[in-house]
């Protein structure tokens, strides 16, 4: 078997080539067909890594990892987190492995975190105001205590998902932290409505757009500088799951999810969500802000080829978050006990806007898919739990791949067009296992 360079890594291979690297990696002499190669020495080589033959072999699509070493290895830990993976330390950025993120209610312990610059010093909640001005009738500026008096209390279960979710998975690769699936989380949060703060305010007709600012500072230090501020149209604002957010898991909130206070726009790129918040200005324009502009959490109106340059007035912001799922239970990698063939499989599906209406696994890289049980989320923008029972034919290496369906009928695909910044990576989940004789 030809060994790797150590300092090129198997993700870099093959986003580089990945029919090239199915021939450095597992001794195939072409690599013009992987059907032949998968009959022949190059599946003994395979198997023979992965310690397991493979059953479903002839399914395989060419140039795919196998799930198996597609993993990635390295856990950090955070004061009041547990078992995140750090990204980047300045600004800190962490996301949770799959297997950790199978509870209903995501503990706010392992609860990704996203920053786009240096967290405020202090987040005191006593002496805090949050402001709400521009084109309102009566401009307010409101405590933590004045936003529970004065406004119904609500608690609701939303999942929050960055925008750059699943980036690492582009070829060829897009700038911004390599996020794999853990950039997602559906924590209980607790809070007053943003849109009846934003009616105690009087919404002005001229009114189309918010604007958010946070607390947080730039990384040059530079306080003339925002590290962030995006915005919603109206609509979204208005939505009566959109939330002024104050607890976390009946809590206060976490420092690093936006303690004491910050928006909650469940559904949308978690950027439009802001953390430490202390202004929301309403606008008769869409806010040209620090990130609203392209290609910041923007995509191409058309399809684009991989490493195409696109025109700034050729993107589009995103908005309503793509149908997602997760396999969180069990973790990739499982190897059942002998004399087990069946396995329970488990996760959560969600849709940005949209509701899931179906789950489907396969363990024979989609030549055939089985329904999977689906539950009704508790509440509109909370994600969903599927449960499905898999029974193995023989011992070997097998890939479970999920996938979800929307209501407006749109499916996870196997693979997702490229764009310039590696949003929006909906591609199904799919993990490893290895059943013994």
């Amino acid at each position: 078997m030809t060994r790797l360079p150590q300092e090129r890594g198997l993700h870099e291979l093959y986003a580089a080539d990945p029919e090239r690297a199915d021939a450095l990696v597992f001794g195939r002499r072409t690599y013009a067909d992987r059907r032949g190669f998968l009959r022949g020495a190059g599946l003994a080589t395979m198997s023979a890594v992965l310690g397991y033959t493979i059953p479903f072999h002839r399914g395989m699509p060419g140039g795919l990892i196998p799930a198996a070493l597609a993993q990635e290895t390295g856990e950090f830990t955070i004061e009041g987190k547990d078992g995140l993976r750090v990204l980047n330390d300045r600004p800190l950025n962490a996301e949770t492995p799959a297997h950790l993120l199978d509870d209903d209610i995501t503990p706010t312990a392992r609860h990704f975190i996203r920053n786009n610059g240096l967290p405020p010093d202090s987040v005191d909640p006593e002496g805090w105001t949050v402001t709400i001005d521009g084109f309102v009738d009566t401009p307010l500026e409101l405590s933590l205590d004045d936003l529970r008096s004065r406004f119904e209390v609500v608690e609701y279960a939303l999942q929050l998902e960055c925008g750059g979710n699943g980036r690492a998975a582009f070829n060829p690769g897009a700038s911004g932290n390599q996020w794999t699936t853990g950039a997602v989380g559906n924590a209980r949060w607790t809070g007053v409505r943003l849109a009846d703060v934003l009616g105690a305010a009087g919404v002005q007709p001229q009114a189309i757009y918010t604007a958010h600012y946070g607390a947080d500072s730039h990384l040059s230090g530079d306080p003339d500088k925002r590290p962030i501020s995006r915005g919603m149209p109206l609509w979204k604002a208005m939505n009566p799951y959109t939330l002024i957010a104050f607890e976390q898991n009946g809590a206060p909130l976490h420092p690093m999810n936006g303690a004491p206070v910050r928006i909650l726009a469940p559904g949308w790129p978690g950027s439009v969500s802001q953390k430490w918040l202390t202004r929301i200005e309403l606008r008769d324009q869409v806010h040209d802000g620090t990130k609203m502009g392209a290609p910041s959490y923007r995509v191409p109106r058309y399809p684009v080829a991989p490493g195409e340059e696109v025109p700034g007035a050729d993107f589009r912001i995103i908005e309503s978050m793509p149908v997602k799922s997760l396999i969180t239970a069990p973790a990739s990698g499982t190897t059942l006990p002998t004399d087990h063939r069946t396995l329970e499989v488990r996760g959560h599906a969600w849709a940005g806007d949209e509701h899931v209406t179906a789950m489907h696994v396969t363990t024979d890289f989609g030549q055939t898919w089985r329904e999977a049980a689906l539950e009704p989320p508790p509440n509109p923008y909370a994600w969903q739990r599927w449960r499905a029972q898999i029974e193995f034919p023989t011992r070997g290496y097998y890939e479970i791949w999920a996938r979800a369906i929307d209501s407006k009928g749109r499916m996870q695909p196997f693979t997702v067009g490229w764009n310039p910044k590696g949003y929006l990576n909906n591609a199904m989940h799919r993990i490893a296992v290895r059943v013994e004789v």
